[in-house]
């Protein structure tokens, strides 16, 4: 390979190597037909394959049809890494067998606050869980030779002022909270690309950012893959390929002469040039070479499985009061649905990620097939949504079949436009109208439940007091709608739970009062202390806590053991306990282990996860879970010693069922020699 290298460089001209750096157009490098270099083809995801047909100018056409995945959002929601991994095999499947290279994605942004309008798009506000599930993704996305960008490089946690403003970020916080998931996929899944996001961290442009892409990334992490830019990221391109931004993406007429003329001055070399060129002409002969191993075809059929699999999964009941759901099929009822989200449902959010879906089924025609004939189902939209509001429609209909009803089901969600790329949420709370129509709906029939379509948390203060049950059905892709009536009905024990904190209100977020920053920075004053990290070290209530969801079922936990290992070193760090299914019927339950550090000299958060199994359990069955903590588990990042590091003293093992359901603890003494050197 390295002496092929280096005859393409030596037979590469100038101009060839400085056009080969950006795309043909906006999803094609560009090939070199007398050296036998192909063109690779990138497409959008990350929940589908979003190609986009091109006409002889490479202008684009539409879009190609295409299966839609649980968006991110959902998948997290399922905390389930094997589910996570089969369908991003499949993704990559459908992406090899349509001719593409690179699927744009996983994301693994932190949701700093809820407002942002990508956040269904992203995992979870906590790194761990975020990178364990991007891990999964890129190795199951690539075990079909297909290659996978990791996004968005680093700190992109708004889409407001997204090409300009400046994240504000101090060194620890960035290492412990938004830099980690990355860190992780990097060394534990090797991504084929790294894409840069669009914004500035601490004043330096992402795309020109050299602390991050060659320091970081590529010296501290050992990443050996491209950089690429996102869409029209790229400011002054000597710049960024000096900071190790091998491929600007799509074609512009600026980027050629601004290398020209770098190379001219002297300010970029012909050393730092076919260093560049070299590390994208492997990437390039990588992907060429894994053509002939991808799959010629797909089985659409088990891919639709997988996807209401994990529709399934990401269902997650966050109330049922008096135990509203199931409902129960094969008796005569009268039950009301409300809600044209019932008979469409939203399934994923809106930008570049957007798939072009065909038909699907609705949560209303699936609850038909399981309700009827015995008991009947009586439908009313109650509400449409015109030129980007929802509109209440009928709402005298409603009220009088919610007095005839013996249960009402109302399906809500915010507009269309809502959740989307470039542009993020204004509220995050449900339209007012929409909030009318549940208060006054319940308020009439108190046997009402709510199943909310959305990408991230939703403040439901005004309304949830009134009504029995919440399930909340996020974008969880085309299988969404027959997953949530399967789940009300009891088919499906509900087995999903949030991935981030649901605050009481708006103004309880911790970045509430420096989002989204003055115009050109936006500080995260918060520091360390994002999402449930803030809420636990606060005693702070909040809506529904980090880890939360409910089952039909009832977990107990017991018998936890911690055991450090009996070395130089006391890890790893053994942890165990045993589960076991209390309840009435078949369910899965995701334990969660937080770790606690009692004293320490430096600020560190009430208790941070770092560990996670979902677990399976029939009627009556018992399990035991063992986990196997790190050193990186009980550490915090130095600025002094300018690495990870943990201190001699006392840790608390805390196993529970959510963050602020802590089943069981044990404290733990490790010692640290190099304390006592």
């Amino acid at each position: 390979m390295e002496e092929r290298m280096a005859e393409l460089i030596s037979a590469l001209t100038p101009d060839e190597k400085m056009t080969l750096l950006t795309g043909i157009n906006i999803w094609q490098t560009l090939p070199v037909k007398r050296l036998d270099i192909p063109s690779v083809v990138v497409s959008d995801g990350p929940h589908g394959l979003r190609q986009v047909r091109l006409d002889d100018e490479g202008k684009e056409l539409d879009t190609l049809p295409a299966l839609c995945f649980p968006t991110s959002c959902a998948m997290s929601a399922t905390w389930n890494r094997e589910l996570v991994s089969k369908g991003a095999r499949a993704l990559g499947e459908i992406t090899g067998a349509a001719g593409v290279d690179i699927l744009l994605g996983p994301g693994v942004n932190i949701k700093r606050t809820p407002l942002c309008g990508r956040n269904f798009e992203y995992y979870s506000e906590d790194p761990f869980l975020a990178g364990e599930l991007g891990k999964e993704y890129i190795k199951g996305v690539q075990s079909a030779h297909v290659g996978t960008s990791l996004k968005h490089f680093a700190a992109n946690s708004q889409e407001f002022d997204r090409f300009q403003i400046s994240s504000e970020i101090d060194e620890r916080t960035l290492r412990e909270i938004y830099l980690p998931a990355f860190e992780k996929a990097v060394k534990e899944a090797d991504p084929w690309t790294v894409m840069c996001a669009y914004n500035r961290l601490n004043g330096v442009y992402c795309s020109e950012n050299g602390y991050l892409l060659r320091t970081i990334l590529r010296e501290e992490w050992g990443f050996d893959g491209i950089v690429i830019s996102d869409w029209w990221a790229v400011h002054e391109r000597s710049l960024a390929l000096k900071a190790s931004l091998e491929l600007a993406m799509p074609y512009t007429d600026d980027y050629l002469p601004q290398l020209k003329e770098s190379l001219e001055k002297g300010s970029l070399t012909e050393e730092e040039l076919d260093d560049a060129v070299a590390r994208l002409l492997t990437f390039i002969l990588k992907a060429a070479d894994s053509r002939s191993r991808r799959a010629v075809s797909t089985d659409e059929a088990a891919h639709r499985e997988i996807i209401l699999a994990s529709s399934r999964e990401a269902m997650t009941l966050l109330k049922n009061e008096d135990s509203l759901l199931p409902l129960k099929p094969g008796r005569k009822q009268k039950i009301l649905v409300v809600g044209t989200n019932a008979e469409k449902p939203r399934i994923q959010g809106g930008g570049s990620s957007e798939v072009n879906y065909g038909k699907i089924e609705s949560s209303l025609e699936v609850l038909k097939d399981i309700i009827e004939p015995e008991g009947e189902i009586e439908y009313i939209p109650g509400y449409v949504y015109e030129r980007g509001m929802i509109q209440i429609d009928k709402l005298n209909l409603v009220m009088a079949a919610a007095r005839q009803a013996d249960s009402v089901i109302i399906f809500a969600g915010d507009n269309v436009s809502s959740e989307t790329e470039a542009r993020d949420r204004e509220s995050i709370r449900l339209p007012l109208s929409m909030e009318r129509l549940i208060e006054q709906t319940a308020g009439i029939n108190s046997h009402t439940a709510v199943v909310l379509q959305s990408g991230s948390a939703v403040d439901m203060s005004s309304w949830i007091g009134g009504v029995k049950s919440v399930l909340f059905a996020w974008y969880a892709g085309e299988g969404s709608g027959r997953a949530a009536a399967e789940v009300l009905t009891g088919l499906v024990n509900p087995s999903g739970k949030t991935a981030e904190t649901f605050p009481l209100r708006l103004e309880d977020t911790p970045a509430y009062s420096s989002y989204p920053g003055n115009g050109f920075t936006a500080p995260y004053d918060e520091g360390l202390f994002v999402g449930y990290r803030h809420y636990d070290s606060k005693n702070k209530d909040v809506l529904f806590p980090f880890g939360h969801g409910l089952s039909y079922t009832e977990f107990t936990y017991s018998a936890l053991k911690v055991k450090p290992n009996t070395g130089d070193s006391p890890f790893p760090v053994e942890v165990s306990c045993r589960i076991r299914n209390g309840g009435s019927q078949p369910g899965k339950e995701i334990v969660q282990l937080y770790v606690r550090d009692w004293e320490s000299r430096v600020s560190r958060p009430f208790q941070e996860l770092k560990g996670f199994e979902k677990i399976f359990l029939k009627k009556g069955e018992e399990k035991e879970v063992t986990f196997m903590l790190n050193e990186r588990a009980f550490s915090y990042y130095s600025t002094v010693f300018r690495d990870w590091h943990w201190e001699t003293g006392e840790f608390e093992i805390r196993l529970g069922s959510s963050s602020r359901d802590i089943r069981l603890t044990e404290s733990v003494f490790l010692t640290n020699k190099k304390d006592l050197s």
